[in-house]
């Protein structure tokens, strides 16, 4: 067997694997506040299941609306907890604020 002209060996190239997309929304739970917690809001009311205040505080009353949410459309995430699974089914049934 006879060594290749140059001496080097060339692998062939792979393509890099696409990334997934990062879900970067926040995971929010009881005690928070801000700007996504209205969003929050608006969108269950929207549902009819938040009737209370918009001012951005995940209060206990933004709490049970959620788990309610989870409960009535049968997702395993934890309950109360506005998490990917919720928002991403929330989202989909609700337009944009």
């Amino acid at each position: 067997m006879t060594p290749s002209a140059g001496g080097a060996s060339s692998a062939p190239a792979v393509a890099p694997e696409p990334e997934e997309p990062v879900d970067t929304a926040p995971v929010l739970r009881r005690g928070d506040r801000g700007p996504e917690v209205v969003e929050l809001q608006q969108r269950l009311r929207m549902v009819w299941l938040y009737q209370g205040d918009t001012d951005g505080w995940y209060s206990r009353r933004v709490e049970e609306a959620v788990r309610h949410y989870q409960w009535s459309r049968g997702i395993h995430e934890e309950l109360g907890v506005y998490g990917p699974q919720t928002r991403s089914r929330l989202e989909s049934e609700t337009g944009t604020p």
